[in-house]
């Protein structure tokens, strides 16, 4: 074991653990959900960017580089001024959704350099402008763009040209526990002499002013230091060697000046940009004392000079004397060692190093997240009641979740609030390093305090009740197998027993919710696919009716199985469980024969070789929805194979699966590799057979329909010169059409922030993979594909697997050039400074591979490690 290992096993001491500090301050408190308590529900406007350095959040905190305990009661960042900007940078700064011509976007550069998971070591790099930070220009050029031009980013205004700009690289590296030390590296890239103030702060996150009885205050020890006293923790001391001087002012609204009524403070939040930037000599406490505390460090730097500072926050009852330098280094010496023992059979050093930022930034990505529906609803003691309306409007039927634990988020800064399905996807690159807090984000979903108690998985903040691609169950599943590789062969039957359990519920409630006419056939909106259909697939339809969705009835299947096979390994330990697996298979061959059954509510064409989704009319029309998507690629998730030596071990379920195809011949012409062995013996589950497998291949492999250069894309490329168009009464008039896409959304459906009808997304073509390796372990060499369609060149499908899982990991690898194709061409991206270092985009531009959306998502597109790992021969999937 390494030293990080040792800490990621040892007990607690006291009330403190190695994970009891950690990168869990948002990047992002404003404009979200939980800070909304206006009448109409307009989060981003209800607290604004330019709002937030005056205002006192309710429900959690944010900074740049930030710290907190896990209950975020104290926490630390680094505020910023260039000497020229009209405001102290204490936040990062992006547009909100009404903002953007492509929805919210943060117009920072900014990037996740190291991490260990239980935060004994951490780094990041913010690079800061000399020039005046163009706020007003982003927001304005955003705003003159429409729907079809590209978005206009913090690189494209100039600021970062000739390198006039601060590399900031925030660093945190524990003594102990509970003995943190941050330092501040600020190096001048320009060629001129430039002005800086670093400012490292301290705070208490104000819950008193919600009626919580809370005794918190900071106060000087001395010109250095400041006694950190919370009734709920032990005392703290934060220490800055190098301060000038000390200020305090208190985490409370500046009320007058957001027109909210009298100040609760002489010296509220906003007090340290008056001292810095205005200059306001008297605008921090005089009495130095407050509920936050910083360090103001002016300083005058040459091109190419460094300047570093120091601060340090300890418990009065665990300190360590060490020398903060010496702190530094062994941690970073103990990450090294940590991550070149998860990569010790990764031969390639550029695959290495892709796999390290992708993980780190898994790592950074965690958030204390807090949200009571019934408090939030009804409001605070303290406060004005909200409005009425508020009670019948957004998330009243949730009033049972309480969320306070720190989550994994998609992105901190855009997405800072869980989403369950993309949560399940961080869940398998994070079992690489750290299998119990993985362990531990799957259980909350399906907490009491978090799944509702009819079933339903809370979908995200905005509307809990959307409904998320049913993708936990393989989450649980992947987790258990992952770290039951890794400690060779034992695996936590406790948590995979628990999980079913209550999964039990949830795929009841799917079973009896969104089957609406009980015949197998699944509905369940937009399933996070956003606009990739003709309609709107979570609104009521134009046309009247109801839509039978292919994915959503694959994704049941898919889950079917997924359950099947949870109970085969728990009955493998306890034969009681043989008769849930019985259970799901009968599912599943429920949802396979009326997802396949020609005519009627069947969704497979059998002319075209492809799923579709099939609109239902009031007047008692079926017609398929003929648009190639991801939609129709979703039912080769489900698929399991199953050894047979492990059905010899199952007698009473291999009886039942024998039985029940003997009495329904008729499924053997639906899924005949069910009685078909294949290589060793196998059985094959799955939707599709080999004829229906290479007819969908056929296309998915096709570089003229699904297949990029980086991936599987979202929706056929045929649709670019041809749109889809959806006639329902005239053959002349074309009443909704799809266009493919490669980049950007012009839709506004969901927001308009992402798109599903070109790009490549990483979570559906990590799936894919996945899938390609099972067929593969059956079909083994008796199968094989023309690939790329139209080739000569014929493969397995363990190849083809091997070959996709490449193109995307290709998205981040530098090229002759040295240019990473994630980065376009004539990107600032690709130039030294820059280049060295990874963004993780949310999605990617289905021609050239060009990152979209969120710039920080390494929750899903944190996949990518977790394919570096599978693509080395003892790695593999299965």
């Amino acid at each position: 074991m390494t030293s990080e290992h040792k800490r990621l096993n040892a007990p607690k001491i006291g009330q403190t653990s190695w994970m009891s500090w950690g990168p869990y301050l948002s990047e992002r408190q404003w404009g979200t959900v939980r800070e909304d308590y206006t009448c109409s529900g307009d989060a981003w406007n209800a607290i604004t960017h330019d709002m937030a350095r005056h205002y006192a959040y309710r429900w959690g905190e944010d900074g740049i580089g930030g710290i907190c305990d896990e209950k975020a009661r104290v926490c630390l960042s680094v505020a910023l001024w260039n000497g020229r900007d009209p405001i102290l940078k204490e936040r990062l700064f992006g547009l909100s959704n009404p903002e953007g011509n492509h929805g919210e976007d943060v117009k920072e550069l900014y990037y996740y350099l190291d991490a260990t998971p239980t935060h004994s070591y951490g780094k990041m790099l913010y690079k800061y402008p000399h020039a005046e930070y163009p706020y007003e220009d982003l927001v304005t050029k955003n705003r003159e763009r429409g729907k079809h031009e590209r978005e206009f980013e913090i690189e494209d205004t100039g600021i970062f040209n000739e390198d006039a700009y601060f590399d900031v690289t925030i660093e945190h590296a524990k003594a102990g526990p509970s003995d943190i030390y941050m330092k501040i590296t600020a190096r001048n890239r320009g060629s001129v002499q430039a002005p800086l103030c670093v400012v490292p702060q301290a705070w208490f996150r104000n819950t008193w002013a919600a009626g919580d009885e809370i005794t918190a205050e900071l106060s000087e020890l001395d010109e250095k230091s400041a006694l950190l006293n919370h009734q709920d923790m032990e005392d703290m001391i934060w220490h800055s060697p190098s301060a000038q001087e000390l200020i305090y002012c208190d985490n409370e609204s500046d009320r007058e000046l957001l027109n909210q009524g009298a100040n609760k403070s002489s010296y509220p939040k906003n007090s340290f940009h008056k001292y810095v930037v205005e200059g306001t000599r008297d605008a921090v406490n005089p009495e130095k004392k407050g509920t936050k505390v910083g360090s103001p460090h002016f300083m005058q730097l040459k091109p190419g000079e460094e300047k570093v500072v120091y601060v340090r926050l300890y418990s009065k009852k665990h300190r360590y004397s060490a020398d903060p330098e010496e702190v530094f280094r062994e941690r970073k010496k103990e990450a090294d060692e940590f991550y070149a023992n998860i990569q010790e059979e990764i031969a390639n050093a550029e695959e290495r190093d892709i796999q390290r930022q992708a993980l780190v930034g898994l790592l950074w990505s965690k958030q204390y997240y807090y949200y009571n529906v019934a408090e939030w609803l009804d409001g605070d003691a303290k406060n004005p009641a909200p409005p009425e309306e508020r009670k019948r409007g957004r998330n009243h039927h949730w009033r049972h979740l309480v969320n306070e634990d720190i989550i994994s988020m998609p992105d901190k800064w855009e997405y800072p609030w869980y989403a369950a399905w993309d949560l399940a996807f961080h869940c398998i690159p994070l079992a690489l390093v750290d299998p119990i807090f993985a362990k531990k984000q799957l259980s909350l979903m399906l907490g009491a305090t978090y799944m509702h108690p009819n079933g339903q998985i809370p979908a995200y903040e905005w509307h809990l009740s959307d409904v998320n691609p049913p993708v936990h169950a393989w989450g649980v599943r992947r987790v258990y197998q992952i770290e039951q590789k890794r400690n060779k062969g034992i695996g936590d039957l406790e948590f995979l027993e628990e999980a079913f359990h209550k999964l039990l519920v949830n795929f009841t409630w799917w079973v009896n919710q969104k089957d609406a006419d009980g015949n197998n056939i699944f509905q369940g909106g937009f399933l996070g696919l956003d606009n990739i259909g003709v309609f709107d697939r979570s609104a009521e339809l134009p046309t009247g009716g109801s839509l039978s969705q292919a994915d959503g009835t694959a994704w049941m299947a898919f889950y079917s199985l997924q359950m099947m096979q949870i109970a085969i390994e728990l009955a493998l330990h306890n034969p009681v469980y043989e008769t849930s697996a019985m259970r799901f298979f009968d599912h599943f061959i429920a949802i396979a024969k009326a997802m396949t059954t020609m005519g009627g509510t069947g969704l497979w064409d059998d002319e075209d070789g492809f799923f579709y989704d099939v609109l239902n009319l009031p007047d008692g029309r079926s017609i398929p929805m003929k648009l190639k998507s991801m939609v129709g690629l979703i039912p080769l998730y489900a698929v399991e194979v199953i050894d047979a030596e492990t059905l010899l071990k199952l007698p009473r379920f291999s009886k039942h699966m024998y039985w029940y195809m003997s009495e329904n011949p008729e499924i053997a012409g639906i899924i005949p590799s069910v009685e078909i062995p294949g290589q060793g013996q196998r059985r094959l589950f799955s939707l599709v057979g080999a004829d229906k497998l290479t007819r969908i291949l056929d296309r998915l492999l096709d570089p003229d329909a699904f297949l990029s250069d980086f991936g599987i894309r979202a929706m056929s490329k045929e649709y670019e010169k041809k749109p889809y168009c959806f006639t329902l009464d005239s053959a002349n008039v074309c009443e909704h059409m799809v266009q493919y896409q490669a980049g950007e959304s012009d839709s506004d459906m969901f927001g308009g922030n992402s798109n599903w009808r070109g790009p490549v997304w990483f979570p559906v073509n990590y799936l894919l993979f996945e899938s390609l390796q099972k067929f593969a372990y059956y079909f083994g060499n008796d199968l094989t594909v023309n690939y790329p369609a139209g080739s000569d060149q014929y493969l397995e499908l363990d190849q083809v697997a091997d070959d996709l899982a490449k193109r995307l990991i290709s998205l981040f690898v530098r090229d002759e050039q040295g240019r990473r194709p994630v980065y376009e061409q004539g990107s600032i991206f690709n130039t030294e400074g820059f280049s060295e270092n990874i963004l993780f985009y949310e999605y990617f531009e289905g021609n050239n591979g060009r990152g979209m959306g969120a710039s920080h998502q390494t929750g899903w597109t944190g996949l990518v490690a977790k394919l570096i790992h599978s693509t080395n021969a003892s790695h593999s999937c299965l």
